[in-house]
């Protein structure tokens, strides 16, 4: 998926840093930010394809985040990501524009699967 540009969000580093490490090995451009606040500027300055976040983080939580990156760049596709999956975040979520719902611990493949079928369309 060459070109593809990710910005990972996730208040856990060792998370968002192994899922960037795996990422990249398949030659996806990562960047990362841990927390909504600081995922909002690097938008503002340079916009991903993709948006992988935490639902649940300190400050500005997921779905905030996504009302405000649909807001402000609506050609951002945003995954949503849970420790914890419930039906009301992923249909909250999916109502709010996010292209997908994944549970930690993401499996790559299926993550890939998405990127991939965003990607090309």
């Amino acid at each position: 998926m060459k070109g593809l540009e990710v910005l990972l969000v996730d208040d856990e580093i060792e998370f968002i840093t192994t899922l960037s490490e795996r990422l990249m090995l398949r030659g996806i451009q990562t960047s990362m930010a841990t927390d909504g606040e600081s995922a909002l500027r690097r938008i503002e300055k340079d916009p991903p394809d993709v948006v992988i976040m935490d639902l649940l983080m300190p400050g500005i939580n997921g779905l905030e985040l996504l009302k405000q990156i649909g807001s402000r760049n609506p050609d951002v596709r945003v995954i949503l990501l849970s420790g914890r999956g419930n039906e009301e975040d992923c249909q909250e979520g999916k109502l709010l524009g996010a292209v997908d719902f994944l549970i930690k611990p993401v499996d790559i493949n299926d993550l890939l699967n998405i990127l991939r079928k965003n990607h090309e369309s």
